[in-house]
């Protein structure tokens, strides 16, 4: 048995580097896929086996799928809002920096999730029920907060009503399988890529940066705005990590972060929101992302002792994560300066389109073509991109209110 779970451990981090690096590529394919050939493994194996393959492919893949977004721009639902953050430290010759700074953040989120696991159980036995009455109203408040503190209110209640709307028409088509696909490239990925070019950029030489000054006040505000926005998000139903960005974006002091914390906020977010949402998944029985929900369909049953290997394969897999981050993050480095960037940016568009059609056909292209165009409101009129997460936002409060 223990040999059968390392396996599994090992072959789920080797998956996870895969689905990382991969645009599109995602955990949830991957989950679903094992779920449906399940009955052929389960002659071999056992359920746990399978789950501790999800769990650590799901953890690696948090740590790793910031290099698409840092170097390509070609962002998913957890990193979207730190696609120009990123971008704009991989034209400084920084992005080495980048991916060290989010490495923080995951880890970071790993070992505070664990610790802090014991203590969300009772919040979320006894909270859970008032937190949902409450959430709409919450995600309101965070609304308007952001479109106050906006120097062009205007421009702002314009871009997070039109995307909002948009996210309402794009979720209400059940012909699209993947609706964030192609609407978050467009919003966060295609949009800013156009503008970069726009601005005819160049990369240039990027430093293998070996230290960096980070303040621990900074580091503690940043992670524990990551951990508990993506607690927050990953015990609530219709919230997701891209909810989280936004959620922790307006908790006391995240705002002094500067781009430093920013970077380690992001990379805290995804890792701390999958983690948690164990929690939910032990004490509730209900999953709250595609992951956690095929891990429900093999283990039904989920008791301490299930937990605490899970809690294992999490912290193995997130060691793992920072020695294959930091590797693929100088290849990638190398590798970046050289190639040509408007031929690169060209080549990652490019790269996305053929994606969009091939897992959402015509109508992908449509929404992201609609998308990119919707993007390209904030950098042209200089409002905070955030106002574009309108697109989740809007449907997540409308699904509270009316629920």
């Amino acid at each position: 048995m223990f040999l059968a779970i390392l396996l599994a451990l090992i072959i789920g981090i080797c998956c996870g580097i895969v689905t990382g690096l991969v645009p599109g590529v995602h955990i949830n394919l991957v989950a679903t896929l094992l779920v449906s050939v399940s009955p052929i493994l389960l002659k071999y194996t056992n359920p746990l086996v399978l789950c501790v393959f999800i769990i650590s492919m799901s953890v690696t893949h948090t740590f790793l799928d910031v290099l698409p977004s840092i170097f390509l721009g070609a962002p998913e639902s957890a990193n979207a809002l730190g696609v120009l953050p990123g971008h704009r430290y991989l034209l400084k010759g920084w992005g080495f920096m980048a991916v060290k700074l989010t490495i923080i953040g995951s880890f970071g989120a790993v070992l505070s999730s664990i610790i802090l696991f014991p203590l969300f159980i009772p919040v979320v036995k006894y909270g859970y029920g008032y937190l949902e009455k409450m959430m709409a109203w919450i995600l309101i408040s965070v609304i308007l907060f952001m479109i106050l503190r906006d120097k062009h209110k205007i421009w702002a209640v314009l871009v997070f009503v039109v995307s909002g709307v948009f996210g309402l028409v794009v979720f209400s088509m059940p012909q699209l399988k993947d609706p964030m696909l192609p609407m978050l490239s467009g919003l966060f990925g295609v949009a800013t890529l156009l503008m970069s070019l726009n601005d005819k950029n160049t990369i240039p030489e990027q430093q293998m940066t070996t230290n960096i000054q980070l303040k621990k006040g900074m580091v503690l505000r940043a992670l524990s705005s990551g951990t508990i926005s993506g607690f927050i998000t990953a015990t609530m139903p219709g919230l997701g990590a891209s909810t989280a960005a936004v959620i922790s974006m307006q908790l006391p002091g995240s705002r002094k972060l500067g781009d430093h914390g920013f970077m380690i906020l992001m990379g805290s977010i995804g890792t701390a929101n999958f983690i948690l949402s164990m929690v939910t998944l032990w004490v509730l029985n209900r999953a709250r992302n595609g992951s956690i929900i095929a891990v429900q369909k093999l283990l039904p049953e989920v008791n301490g002792m299930t937990i605490l290997i899970f809690l294992c394969t999490t912290l193995i897999a997130g060691c793992a994560g920072v020695m294959l981050t930091l590797y693929f993050g100088r290849l990638f480095t190398i590798m970046i300066n050289k190639v040509n960037y408007r031929l690169l940016v060209w080549s990652v568009i490019g790269f996305v389109v053929v994606l969009v059609f091939v897992l959402t056909q015509w109508l992908g292209l449509l929404v992201l073509l609609t998308s990119t165009a919707i993007g390209l409101i904030p950098a042209i009129t200089k409002v905070t991109r955030t106002h574009a997460m309108g697109c989740l936002l809007l449907p997540v409060v409308l699904y509270f209110l009316m629920g």
